[in-house]
Formats: C-alpha cells, sequence, structure tokens
C-alpha cells in the first residue's frame, strides 16, 4: 500500500512510502485535513540512516495494528530533519523541554494548530517495564482527545507560548576571559587515558578540537595540543574509523573509541578533515595527513555524485542489522587476503576468533606500535571490495547545501595534499550555483534526482559563504569573493535579528511556525550563528569594510553573551571571538602577472589565519574594488608585483621584494 510519501525526493520520506500509515509530508494540506476531522496530529521526525529510526518503522510504522490506531484517530507526518531543520530545532526543543533529553525518532502529539502535547523519542509497539508503548500511547492520547481535550490545548498553548517568549541572552563584550575559561572547561572534561572529552558515549566534535589547536597556539599552551594529537590519534586507531576504506563513523559507544554507532555522516568527515588538516599544518604530523587523506578519499569515492554534489551518509545497518557491514572474523579476511596477508591483517587489526562486537571484530589499531596498511593498499582494496559484494549500505543520496558547503571548505584546504581535492570542491560549487539558486538568486537547502526544494536556512548562507571564501583564498579568483559578499549581505538581511540580537534560522519571509529559534548550540555542526560570526569576522578582515565589522561586533556580542556559562558549548564561535581578538594582518598583492610564485609557496606551506591575502590584477580590478573598495587606491604595477602589508591599523612601506616581508609566525594571544 503506498501512501503520500510516495511522491517526494526524500530517501527518508521514501523509506516509508509503502508503510500502511496514511502518511503526509509537512504541508498545509495535512492540518487542514486535521481540523477538517477534528482530529490530533502524530509527527515523526528522522532521517535516512538513522538506526533507531528504522526499528520503530519495521516495529510499528509497517505494523498493520500501528497503522490502523493512527489512521483511526490521527492525521500522521513524517519529517526528515535533514531536509526541514527548522522543523526538527522547533520540536527538539520541545522533547527536551518535556523530557530533559532528545534524540531520533522524534515523537510529537499536537494539536492541528501544531502545538504540542507530547514529546519523546523512539517507542516500541507495546511498551515495558523500561518505555511506554506506542499503542499505549497512541489509546491515551485519543481518549483525552475525546473526552478531556481542554487540558490537552492547555499544554499545547502553554508550551507554544514558552516557545515563542524565550527569552534571547544578554549580549556581553567579547574578551580573553570568555576563551580561557573554555579551555578550562575542555581540561576538565578531557579522557586522559582516550582522549576526547567525557564520558561514553563519545563525539568527535571537531570544532572543539579546532579550538584548542588555536589555543595551544595562540597562548603557548602545549597541554592543549597534547589533547587535540591525542583525541585525533586515538580516533584514527579507533574502529571509528573505517580502517579498510576510510571514513569516519557517527561516534563511539565506548570510552576509547572501539564501537562506532556505525552510520557514516558527510558532515562528521567534512569537519574532521578540518581537523586533521589543521593539525597536520600545526604539526607536521605525517599520521595526520595520512587520516586526512583517507577521509577526503572516502568523500570523494563514496559520497559524491555524477554531478559533483555530495551526498548525506550511509546507512548504519545492513540487511536490518547494525554494523554487519563492517565486522569480520579472521576466517573471513584469511579467505580474501590468503593465508600470509589475512594472519597480518587480523593482527595489526585486531581480528580474533572472540571478536569486538557480536561474536565479529571490528578493524581498529587500538595499542598497536604499527601504523596503518597504506591507503590504496591493493589488500584492502580486495577486502573493500568483497565488503561491497557482502552486503550493502543504503546512501542517502540527496545533496544538502550547508553540508556540502562544510565539505567544499574541508576540500578546499586539503589543496595542501593534492589539487584534486579542490576540483571536487569547485565542481560542487557549480552544482550550487547552477541546480540549488532560484531565479531570484536565494539558495535552496536540499537537492536530489533533478529537483531542488525547500528556501535556504541561515545555516546555508553562513556555510556557503566561507566556503566562497576558502575558494577564493585557494584561487584568489574574484568571483568567490563577489559572490561571499553577495551571500552574506543575504544572510544579514534574511536572516538578523536587529532588536535583540543573533540570527534566526528561518528567513524573515520563510513558513511560520509556532516559534523562530536561534541556536547558538554548537553540537553535532556548529550552528548557523557561530558559522555567521565567522563568515562576518573573516568579511570584515579580508574587505576592511566598515558595514562587516559592525556586524562582526553586533554578533560576536551576541555569542559572547549567549556562550557566557557554559563557553564549551559554542566552540566554533568562540574561534570567531577569538579571530576579533587577536592580532591580525593584512597584504595585498598587486600583480601584473596574477599570483606570483613567492607569494603562493608561502600561503602552501605557512600561510596562517592571522593573515588576509588579496591580489589584485588589471583583470579583476573592478571586481576587487567593489569587494573591498581600499583596494582602488593601489594601482597594478607595470611589471612583477607590489606588496602592502598592513598589522593592526598600521601600514609596512610598499615593496617589490616578498623576502623583505615581515611574515615570520609570531604568537597570536594577549591574555
Amino acid at each position: 500500500m503506498a501512501n503520500r510519501l510516495r511522491q517526494e525526493q526524500s530517501p527518508y520520506l521514501l523509506q516509508h512510502g509503502d508503510n500502511p500509515v496514511d502518511w503526509y509530508p509537512w504541508c498545509e494540506e495535512a492540518f487542514s485535513q486535521a481540523r477538517q476531522e477534528d482530529k490530533p496530529v502524530f509527527l515523526s521526525i528522522g532521517y535516512s540512516t538513522c538506526h533507531w529510526c528504522h526499528v520503530m518503522a519495521r516495529e510499528s510504522f509497517a505494523d498493520e495494528e500501528v497503522a490502523e490506531a493512527l489512521n483511526r484517530d490521527f492525521i500522521s507526518v513524517k519529517v526528515d530533519r535533514e531536509e526541514r531543520p527548522d522543523v526538527d530545532a522547533v520540536y527538539m526543543a520541545v522533547c527536551q523541554a518535556f523530557t530533559g533529553s532528545g534524540g531520533w525518532p522524534l515523537t510529537i502529539l499536537m494539536t492541528p494548530e501544531q502545538k504540542p502535547f507530547f514529546a519523546g523519542t523512539y517507542l516500541p509497539k507495546r511498551g515495558d517495564a523500561r518505555h511506554l508503548g506506542l499503542l499505549e500511547l497512541l489509546e491515551r492520547a485519543a481518549g483525552l482527545w475525546r473526552q478531556d481535550r481542554e487540558a490537552l490545548l492547555e499544554t499545547g498553548s502553554r508550551v507554544a507560548e514558552l516557545l515563542s517568549r524565550e527569552e534571547d541572552p544578554q549580549e556581553a563584550e567579547p574578551g580573553w576571559d570568555l576563551l580561557h575559561q573554555a579551555y578550562g572547561q575542555f581540561r576538565a572534561r578531557y579522557d586522559p587515558m582516550w582522549g576526547g572529552f567525557g564520558e561514553a558515549p563519545k563525539f568527535p566534535t571537531p570544532h572543539h578540537l579546532l579550538f584548542l589547536l588555536w589555543y595551544a597556539q595562540a597562548e603557548d599552551a602545549p597541554e592543549a595540543l597534547v589533547m587535540v594529537e591525542h583525541t585525533l590519534d586515538a580516533m584514527a586507531r579507533g574502529g571509528i574509523q573505517d580502517q579498510i576504506a576510510g571514513g569516519f563513523s557517527r561516534y563511539s559507544t565506548d570510552r576509547k573509541w572501539l564501537i562506532p554507532h556505525f552510520e557514516k555522516m558527510l558532515y562528521d568527515n567534512a569537519l574532521l578533515l578540518l581537523a586533521y588538516l589543521q593539525a597536520y599544518r600545526v604539526t607536521g604530523s605525517t599520521q595526520d595527513g595520512d587520516t586526512a587523506r583517507r577521509t577526503a578519499d572516502y568523500i570523494l569515492s563514496e559520497l559524491t555524485g555524477e554531478e559533483g554534489g555530495f551526498f548525506c551518509g550511509q546507512d548504519a545497518d545492513s540487511e536490518g542489522e547494525e554494523g554487519k557491514y563492517y565486522a569480520f572474523t579472521p576466517e573471513e579476511i584469511r579467505t580474501v587476503l590468503g593465508e600470509a596477508d589475512g594472519t597480518a591483517f587480523c593482527q595489526r587489526y585486531g581480528v580474533t576468533s572472540a571478536g569486538n562486537f557480536e561474536g565479529k571484530s571490528i578493524p581498529n589499531r587500538i595499542g598497536q606500535r604499527e601504523g596503518p596498511w597504506q591507503a590504496g593498499d591493493p589488500r584492502l582494496q580486495r577486502l573493500a571490495r568483497y565488503r561491497r559484494g557482502r552486503t550493502r549500505l543504503h546512501l542517502d543520496d540527496k545533496v544538502l547545501l550547508s553540508w556540502n558547503a562544510w565539505t567544499i571548505l574541508a576540500l578546499a584546504r586539503a589543496r595542501i595534499l593534492d589539487r584534486r581535492y579542490l576540483e571536487a570542491a569547485c565542481r560542487a560549487h557549480q552544482l550550487i550555483r547552477t541546480r540549488m539558486t532560484d531565479d531570484c538568486d536565494r539558495l535552496y537547502l536540499r537537492y536530489r534526482a533533478g529537483e531542488a526544494a525547500h528556501k535556504g536556512q541561515l545555516e546555508d548562507y553562513a556555510v556557503y559563504t566561507l566556503a566562497l571564501l576558502e575558494l577564493y583564498r585557494a584561487s584568489f579568483d574574484a568571483a568567490y569573493l563577489e559572490e561571499a559578499v553577495f551571500r552574506a549581505d543575504q544572510m544579514v538581511d534574511l536572516f538578523e535579528d536587529r532588536d535583540r540580537g543573533g540570527y534566526f534560522i528561518t528567513p524573515r519571509d520563510g513558513e511560520r511556525l509556532i516559534a523562530r529559534p536561534k541556536e547558538t548550540y554548537d553540537g553535532a555542526i556548529p550552528s548557523g550563528n557561530s558559522a555567521a560570526a565567522m563568515a562576518l569576522q573573516a568579511l570584515a578582515d579580508l574587505t576592511g569594510e566598515v558595514r562587516w565589522r559592525e556586524a562582526a561586533r553586533r554578533q560576536l556580542r551576541f555569542l559572547a553573551g549567549a556562550a557566557a556559562e557554559h563557553p564549551i558549548q559554542s566552540s566554533f564561535g568562540l574561534l570567531a571571538v577569538a579571530k576579533a581578538l587577536s592580532p591580525h594582518r593584512e597584504l595585498v598583492c598587486a600583480s601584473r602577472e596574477g599570483l606570483p610564485r613567492e607569494l603562493e609557496g608561502y600561503l602552501q606551506t605557512k600561510g596562517g589565519e592571522d593573515l588576509s591575502v588579496l591580489v589584485k590584477t588589471a583583470e579583476n580590478e573592478a571586481q576587487l574594488a567593489r569587494c573591498a573598495p581600499f583596494t582602488a587606491s593601489y594601482p597594478v604595477p607595470e611589471q612583477g608585483a607590489v606588496y602592502y602589508l598592513c598589522e593592526n591599523g598600521a601600514c609596512q612601506a610598499p615593496t617589490r621584494d616578498f623576502d623583505r616581508l615581515p611574515l615570520e609566525d609570531r604568537p597570536r594571544g594577549n591574555g
């Protein structure tokens, strides 16, 4: 029996297209029907690579008894959280208010006016000592709707009112004390035995590591660098990294990074690529560079579409079993590789007859002194081919703009390893320009199978601006800079709250929900507000424009207030604060022949985050003047190049000799 979801493009919704539940996608028709039939709404939110979403789908949504109860007493709405992060954000806040926690699948009961009166996560079909059963919930809720509706309506109205009246944080002046406080919180939560922060489950949270890498350099804090290197090494050795084909799973269920929650998400791998690349630049560690390369190669080989976009992720389950794709027995390994190579692999990667996961083994290098086999080793390739033939993983093949923007940013930085990563980043940018932009030059959030849909949200504009700025740094093509300025202008116009500070996640002309949230918490992905702060500060440093400095200052004050009590929860936003507080240099290269080799070589090996570079040529001077008007006064020489270096408002004398520029590395902190 097919339902309305068969007409959708979301892989998650399509997974439920044959359910006996009479699902609606999120749409006005669903709520109109609920009002017409005088029924409450059952809202289920999840995503296509979510293990517990699959469990609930098999147990309940494919079940005729559950479907009968839902179809009789409710209007049922299914939402892909990745396509509608605004809907997810509103009702996840409801769940956290009701229960103190959240997660997916998210289960909400609400009125036809979208006001919730129940929130939870996974529910089994029938209850037990630990869980309320879905059938019991539906029966009770339907009875209350008929017999004591006023109590439910009052609850829904009260929750909706609380969400809409949620107070914004008090603005604060960003200062070094906030950064020191964050570092102290990281030290207190650091696991000195296994790396990472806190107890199991452990999430990679690469933006924490990026903050600590900055702190280690800026404040000459070797302990911060130890925390980062230990954590990166532990993750690279653990089962959370796919030792055969590269890439990282969502998180580790244990302290030592051995047993992952097996879904592999694009955003995790893009952000981890950034962290390993930055560690490689700071320390020169060949292991960090190798892990970065394996991660980038995984994205290109497994998550890249024919049109150049990057897909969302791969499932935790295969053939209904979590982790089946990744676990091996020694006999399997020896059958594929032969006795000698198979035994060598098992010894190096911890594959034993006892196993470490449900009688089989997840390959890992925990406790091993020897390094991994080389990426591209024919033996690893044979294992990867065998694994793909043994069972398959579901691929969520939609393209999300913000996740693609993180990946463009990461791959563009990975050019220090191989130029083909930059080429892949440029292809993805072209897809966004040609297929994810509407006739009014607004961004779409999602693209799949030739169709773009949903208005772009704050995260899309903020992270895409960061990606465009990185593409400019990689190429010095002024078209990227001009587009970054245009997208940042749109972001400020569409999302900023000029009255109370910060940025809403939805545009001012977007769909009206029961609340219009502003997110500042940097969870698995940095929040849109943190990304906006970073983009605005980068534009201020690069262009010298007062309007960007003012916009960045407004946003940093908002973020400093939001992070005041728990700065560790805004680590990416604190990087923007750090950038604003630290000494900064601006270099303009006016060149007759494009990017000079000596400058290119310097940026490839030493260029730090405290240096903004503009390259002016006869071909791009008009574009550059529109983006950074101060460059109009720097003439392009008849031959060669002239360098103009400024630092904190003081400019050096122009010079044609690159070696005379005082570009040596220096401490960036003053705390």
